[in-house]
């Protein structure tokens, strides 16, 4: 069920049981940003989300890594997210905080993956083979390197990330959702993916 508690003109909802109260009968958002840790599943919310209720769906990856994992100029990548939210209806999926100024003021809602470190431990793990393993082209210009992740120590790894910015993230979150600014925005904070395919469930 929701536990829901409300502050002046913000409202955060969090899942605690895997059985909601109501069936809610329809989407209210219209532009959404989901964010959390590296391998939370960032994405395929994001992507279920735009596909189920009709919106463009916004990676923020696709957005700015170019071939051979070149990062993009900063101002070319603010161009991109510029122009790609610029539609009236879209999921967001990204973190950056380079485009935070753009895509924030814009949306109606984030959501928070905000998952165990096991848990998202093993989705990464999981996800990381299966891309080795398939050898998945990563947004038409790029494929992971199996070698490079699991060098912990490298800060090519995307498990020295993890460890890196788990908890950083969910300090910079907190902090970053009581700003004034953001008080208008809704938060929707998930907890295990049980809760996240329960909320989406509660959707007809």
């Amino acid at each position: 069920m929701f536990d829901r508690y409300v502050t002046e003109s913000q409202t955060f909802i969090f899942l605690f049981d895997a059985v909601a109260r109501n069936r809610m009968s329809s989407f209210p958002y219209k532009r959404i940003v989901v964010i959390g840790v590296t391998s939370s599943g960032k994405s395929t919310l994001a992507e279920t989300l735009a596909r189920r209720f009709d919106m463009n769906f916004i990676e923020l990856d696709a957005l700015h890594w170019e071939p051979g994992w070149q990062e993009a100029p900063p101002e070319a990548f603010r161009c991109r997210v510029e122009e790609a939210t610029k539609a009236e209806r879209w999921a967001v999926a990204g973190n950056y905080r380079e485009v935070r100024h753009i895509t924030w003021p814009k949306a109606d809602v984030i959501i928070w993956l905000d998952y165990p470190l096991l848990t998202v431990l093993w989705q990464l793990t999981r996800r990381t083979f299966s891309r080795w393993w398939n050898h998945e082209l990563l947004w038409g210009t790029n494929y992971e390197s199996l070698s490079h992740h699991f060098k912990l120590w490298s800060q090519e790894s995307l498990f020295h990330w993890l460890f890196k910015t788990y908890w950083r993230r969910k300090r910079e979150y907190t902090m970053l959702l009581s700003q004034p600014e953001n008080q208008r925005l809704q938060v929707i904070r998930l907890r295990h993916p049980a809760s996240t395919q329960q909320w989406l469930s509660g959707f007809e």
